[in-house]
């Protein structure tokens, strides 16, 4: 089993329309990476007007649904870290930057 401190951090999110977003510092607990082929979506993305998350910045990745990428070892993510960021089709979408295709 992964402990917290053993999952991945995520270092960036530079999705200004997120609401665990604050200053480019990810506020959730932990996010969950998904989406189809071709958009390693952010799962974890809400796009509300009402910050959300921790006091503090402590986000891993909690859970990987991309089997498809390197990094994913039994749904776990092994990157040592991960940015999340604007997906290719818009401002208003998070996607995990950090995707390798397999």
């Amino acid at each position: 089993m992964t402990t917290l401190m053993e999952m991945p951090e995520v270092t960036e999110c530079s999705v200004e329309g997120c609401s665990y977003n604050h200053d480019h510092d990810c506020h959730a607990g932990a996010v969950t990476i998904a989406g189809v082929p071709g958009d390693a979506a952010c799962a974890t993305f809400i796009p509300l007007g009402t910050k959300g998350g921790l006091d503090k910045v402590v986000a891993h990745v909690g859970a990987c649904q991309r089997i498809d990428c390197v990094h994913n070892k039994d749904l776990e993510c092994g990157a040592s870290a991960i940015r999340v960021g604007s997906g290719p089709q818009d401002d208003h979408h998070a996607d995990c930057l950090t995707f390798t295709q397999a």
